[in-house]
């Protein structure tokens, strides 16, 4: 397990695990939390695939932006709106996991999109037997070892995305969000519809609704670093300071200065090191 830089570390309702190691698989990160303190907070959306492990007891429990409750184990999609994360006592191995790979693990598709759903409904009783053995373990890295052993075990048999897509993906990434799709599609030599109905059907979002996440994203965490809405604006490609409020209050449903305090953005730095680019650390 990496140690955490007390420096770097968030507010105290954490406690933080992370990996002494990168996964196996490219494109998945993992971190342990234990909550120090009862939790009830929103979840920032981010451009992957979360799998949260519920180890903790109670279970904890997600609302999804219906007001529909998940409790234990879930997987919360691209762009869900606003999820709601609360418990008494919670404990739990999250895995960021990127479209392509979340595709090929998870055995799901349109599922990778806006929606919440109980990790049971996409790995039957694998799900379980998954969550016995993390809380059997005495240890954060055993448990990051079981988590990955699961992943691997998974990978060879699951359907990769098309080539494109996951090319596409990467360029999006890459780009921060701000690349045009139709560029993306000359490059791998497909219509411009083809591209988008393959990727939708792989990711479970049309890759311009993906590029808006990828961007807001980029945003959300140059504003949690201290930049002005500004300059967070003009430093990501957005048209201007209103064209960032508006994608914020579309993601979040709050305002840049809210979101530039969110508790979840936090603990980025601190559950996801290296994540971010150097310049856009504080």
């Amino acid at each position: 397990m990496r140690p955490v830089d007390p420096a770097r570390a968030p507010a105290p309702v954490w406690d933080i695990a992370t990996p002494a190691r990168p996964c196996r698989i490219p494109g998945i990160g993992m971190a342990g939390f234990h909550a120090l303190a009862p939790v009830d907070l929103d979840v920032v959306p981010y451009p992957a695939v979360t799998l949260a492990l519920d180890l903790g007891d109670p279970p904890f429990a997600v609302d999804d932006a219906a007001g529909h409750r998940t409790r234990g184990s879930v997987v919360v999609g691209l762009a869900p709106g606003r999820v709601r994360g609360h418990g008494s006592a919670i404990t739990c191995l999250q895995l960021r996991l990127a479209p392509p790979v979340a595709h090929r693990i998870l055995g799901a598709s349109s599922e990778l999109g806006g929606a919440v759903v109980g990790l049971d409904t996409l790995w039957g009783r694998e799900a379980a037997r998954t969550e016995e053995r993390l809380r059997a373990a005495a240890s954060w890295d055993e448990r990051f070892a079981i988590a990955e052993a699961a992943l691997v075990r998974r990978y060879p048999d699951g359907r990769p995305v098309d080539p494109e897509v996951a090319f596409a993906w990467k360029q999006l990434t890459i780009h921060r969000g701000t690349v045009r799709i139709e560029r993306i599609a000359a490059e791998v030599g497909w219509s411009r519809k083809r591209l988008w109905s393959r990727f939708q059907a792989q990711t479970g979002l049309g890759p311009k609704h993906a590029a808006r996440l990828v961007r807001f994203d980029d945003a959300a965490h140059r504003l949690a670093a201290g930049h002005s809405a500004a300059r967070v604006a003009a430093d990501t490609g957005f048209t201007d300071q209103s064209h960032l409020h508006r994608d914020i209050r579309t993601f979040t449903g709050t305002t840049p200065t809210a979101l530039a305090a969110a508790p979840w953005l936090t603990v980025d730095p601190t559950a996801w090191p290296g994540t971010r680019p150097a310049a856009d650390r504080p």
